[in-house]
């Protein structure tokens, strides 16, 4: 049976995922909080910017730079988007 949570991006119950993505206090917060839905989205837009950008993952401020994103990309709040980067209409 699938998993529950509310959602706090969505702010709406649906389906979580099936293991914290990371370790520790942080992981745990989006297994309870975050659907696998918002975390789905979260990875795309996350592959987004690191190409568009040019981020390298080695780097420590490109590293705080992505986990601020990740942070406001789920509590629904205003995130970096890709320059250029127009997101299709519904």
């Amino acid at each position: 049976m699938t998993r529950t949570v509310h959602c706090r991006k969505y702010n709406e119950d649906l389906p979580g995922l099936d293991r914290p993505p990371y370790p520790g206090a942080k992981g745990e917060d989006i297994f309870n909080n975050v659907s696998r839905k918002a975390w789905e989205e979260w990875q795309k837009h996350q592959t987004m910017l690191i190409n568009e950008r040019r981020l390298n993952m080695m780097n420590a401020d490109d590293r705080k730079f992505i986990q601020a994103e990740m942070d406001k990309f789920l509590a629904g709040e205003d995130y970096a988007q890709a320059e250029g980067y127009v997101p299709p209409s519904p």
